[in-house]
C-alpha cells in the first residue's frame, strides 16, 4: 500500500487549519498554505489562527503562502471555498511534477458548469488523482481532538484506504469508499436543506415541522443521488445522513445559521459563507435537467434569489397534492 508521508493543507481558513491539525496528530509532516504572506506570517508567529481563536497550531506545521513548497507534499487537501476551488487547483497544477492525490474539503457544485469538487479537479490539474473528503463535522470540534467521523472517497479503493490510514487517528476516524458522487451529493444537497430546517426554526414553526423538513429533505437527497448513481449505503451513511442531521441542528452550521436568520427576518451573519446559499440554484438546474422533484430544495432557491416569500413557500409546501411516501 501507498505510504503517505506529507501532507499539505491548501487554505489556510478554520477547516484548513483543523484539517492540517488533523494530519499532525496522525504523525505527517504538514505544511499549511495560506492564500497571502500577511496572513501565513501571523499563524507563524503566533501558533494561532484568528479564525479559529483558542486552538493552538503545532510548531511542526509548516505554515506558508508559497504554492511550490506545499507542491511538493505526497498528498494534498484543497478548503477553499466550492466555487473558488477551480482556481486553486489552477494555480496549484503549474506546481504538480508527479501525479498526486488532491482531496477536496469543500462541499458543493460548481457554477455555470454544474460540475461537482473531483470533476473540476480533474479539469483542472489532469494528472491529479481527484478525492473528496465529507461528513458530519466543525472545525473546532476537530481541532480540539473531539472524536469525528467522516467520509474519504476516491475511485481507486486502493488510494481512498491509503488516504485514510494518512489521516486517522483515534480521535479522528475516516472510513474510505469508491462512492465518489455519493459522498459529494450528500455534502452539497444537505446544506440546502439545513436553511430550510433553519428557516422552520426561526419562523418557530415547531418541532413537528422541524423533523418532517428534515425527512422529507433527506428523501429529496436520496432521490437526487439515486438518479446520479450514488450507492444507498452512502446516502444514509456519514457524508449523507448523518452530515444532514449534524448541519440541521447546530448553530455551529453556518447554513443553519443563515436559514434562522432568514426566519427570524434578520440580516444574516456577517462574514459567514453559508455554502447552501450557492449550492441552492446548480442543485435545482441539476435537478431539473434530471426530472428529479426537489419541492424542499426548490424553496430555498426561490426564498434565496427572491423569488418567493418564506410564507408563499411555505404554504407552497404544504399545499402540494397529497402523494404516498417515499
Amino acid at each position: 500500500m501507498t505510504v503517505f508521508q506529507s501532507v499539505a493543507m491548501i487554505g489556510a481558513g478554520a477547516w484548513g487549519t483543523a484539517l492540517a491539525t488533523v494530519a499532525a496528530r496522525a504523525g505527517r509532516a504538514v505544511t499549511l498554505c495560506a492564500r497571502n504572506a500577511e496572513h501565513a506570517a501571523r499563524i507563524a508567529s503566533t501558533r494561532e489562527n484568528p479564525r479559529l481563536p483558542g486552538v493552538q497550531v503545532a510548531a511542526e506545521i509548516v505554515v506558508t503562502s508559497e504554492l511550490a513548497l506545499a507542491a511538493r507534499a505526497d498528498m494534498l487537501l484543497i478548503a477553499t471555498p466550492a466555487q473558488h476551488l477551480r482556481g486553486a487547483v489552477n494555480m496549484l497544477a503549474a506546481h504538480l511534477t508527479k501525479p498526486t492525490p488532491i482531496v477536496a474539503c469543500a462541499k458543493g457544485i460548481e457554477h455555470g458548469t454544474r460540475k461537482f469538487m473531483t470533476d473540476v479537479i480533474a479539469e483542472a490539474a489532469p494528472h491529479a488523482q481527484p478525492a473528496i473528503l465529507s461528513g458530519p463535522s466543525f472545525a473546532d470540534d476537530v481541532a480540539r481532538g473531539l472524536p469525528t467521523a467522516v467520509t474519504l472517497a476516491a475511485k481507486d479503493e486502493a488510494l481512498a484506504s491509503a488516504l485514510v490510514q494518512a489521516l486517522g487517528s483515534p480521535t479522528f476516524r475516516p472510513y474510505h469508499s469508491t462512492d465518489v458522487r455519493g459522498v459529494e451529493i450528500g455534502g452539497a444537497a444537505k446544506n440546502v436543506l439545513a436553511i430550510a430546517v433553519g428557516i422552520a426554526v426561526g419562523r418557530k414553526l415547531g418541532a413537528s415541522a422541524q423533523a418532517a423538513l428534515t425527512t422529507r429533505g433527506f428523501a429529496e437527497l436520496a432521490r437526487f443521488g439515486r438518479a446520479l448513481g450514488a450507492r444507498s449505503e452512502t446516502l444514509v451513511g456519514l457524508s449523507g445522513l448523518g452530515d444532514l442531521i449534524l448541519t440541521c441542528s447546530s448553530l455551529q452550521s453556518r447554513n443553519f445559521a443563515l436559514g434562522l436568520a432568514l426566519g427570524r427576518g434578520e440580516q444574516p451573519p456577517a462574514g459567514k459563507l453559508a455554502e447552501g446559499e450557492f449550492t441552492a440554484p446548480v442543485l435545482i438546474e441539476l435537478a431539473s435537467s434530471q426530472n428529479i422533484e426537489m419541492p424542499v430544495s426548490e424553496a430555498v432557491a426561490a426564498i434565496l434569489s427572491g423569488r418567493s416569500t418564506i410564507d408563499a413557500a411555505i404554504s407552497g409546501l404544504l399545499t402540494r397534492p397529497f402523494k404516498a411516501e417515499e
